[in-house]
């Protein structure tokens, strides 16, 4: 007798650092039939088509106040019973969910069905829709250890964070960059970083006179994102070979955020890591403090942070080839590179009971 296979909603909205660990997670579960939940608009409606049926219900974040908390609540209590119809229709087994506030109905739905709901959060500092309804989850999978501690009354598991295949294996580069020089790759995450960006091009012509390239994914609202012309400098909106990047990389200057910082263990990538300052909850910024606790980066702050210091910290750290090879050391010892399959396996293990 042939065994149907489960059926699993994967609730995931938003930006790569979302999206990304659960694309992973979805490619290890081949025996399982799934659909996405989502919002209009986001990056999902971009990666998810492709490859599985979208939903979307116009829930929103719950960063407002007065009446347009009114607003977002009523939402989400609608679209709490979209799920349920949807979830309840289409005969699901179960509920997968990376976090955000889309996270928030597809666990609600799913315990009102009393059908599994399994969490999982990628950031040092669990999010608030994390806090606030892990305690519905049947299980809250962590991307930090240190996030336990935010979440005492709640069943966790540390399974690291899922990063893309392409970092499982060694990429090659395909840019003009020569073999021998030192390269510095500068990323702002999925959105873009318009004020680091500005930081770097001031800083950019020591690192030139010092035989430094750089490679700089500026993000795609960079309205300046052309005016820094150089032979060693190459400025691209999106790149989609981060691995190889990555692994090229003598240095990656970079925001925190928990889908980056998995990366840049992955392929043992020193940094320095300047968290977004307005991150909610300013989470990029606990996210850095793990990486800078184990030697694997420096963290700076934006607000404290100028292009003259900037300028001085990468030269200091190129010139000490031995403090990076330390720091690439440590950032290794921080990757989880079976996440993905860890956390496929106990979505298997939860839709099965």
């Amino acid at each position: 007798m042939t065994t149907q296979p489960k059926k699993l909603l994967i609730a995931a909205s938003g930006t790569g650092g979302h999206l990304f660990p659960a694309l992973a997670v979805a490619e290890q579960l081949q025996d399982c039939e799934i659909q996405w939940l989502g919002v209009p608009d986001r990056l999902e409606t971009q990666l998810v088509p492709k490859q599985y049926p979208l939903h979307s219900v116009p829930v929103e974040g719950f960063q407002t106040k007065g009446l347009g908390t009114v607003k977002v609540f009523a939402k989400l209590v609608s679209s709490v019973f979209t799920v349920r119809r949807l979830l309840k229709k289409g005969k699901f087994d179960g509920v997968f969910t990376t976090g955000g506030y889309i996270a928030a109905p597809a666990i609600l739905a799913a315990r009102s069905l009393g059908l599994p709901a399994i969490l999982h959060d990628s950031n040092a500092l669990p999010g608030k829709v994390t806090r606030w309804f892990s305690n519905f989850c049947t299980v809250v999978a962590l991307g930090f250890e240190a996030a336990s501690a935010y979440l005492p009354r709640v069943k966790t598991l540390y399974v690291g964070t899922p990063v893309r295949k392409q970092f499982l294996s060694v990429q090659k580069l395909n840019l003009p960059v020569p073999d021998n020089v030192p390269l510095i790759v500068v990323t702002g995450g999925s959105q873009g970083a318009v004020a680091l960006n500005k930081l770097v091009r001031e800083c950019a012509p020591a690192w030139f006179e010092q035989g430094a390239w750089i490679v700089h994914q500026t993000g795609e609202n960079d309205p300046d994102a052309q005016s820094l012309q150089h032979p060693q400098y190459i400025s691209l909106p999106l790149y989609d070979n981060m691995a190889g990047l990555f692994e090229r990389a003598d240095l990656a200057i970079s925001r925190a955020g928990a889908g980056t910082l998995t990366e840049l263990a992955a392929t043992a990538t020193p940094a320095i890591l300047i968290p977004y300052p307005f991150a909610a909850e300013d989470h990029q910024a606990f996210n850095a403090a793990v990486f800078e606790r184990a030697g694997a980066a420096v963290m700076c702050r934006q607000q404290q942070l100028t292009a003259e210091k900037l300028q001085s910290l990468v030269l200091d750290l190129l010139k000490s080839p031995e403090r990076l090879q330390e720091m690439a050391d440590k950032a290794r010892s921080l990757a989880v590179p079976n996440s993905a399959s860890r956390l496929a396996g106990l979505v298997r293990e939860y839709l099965a009971n």
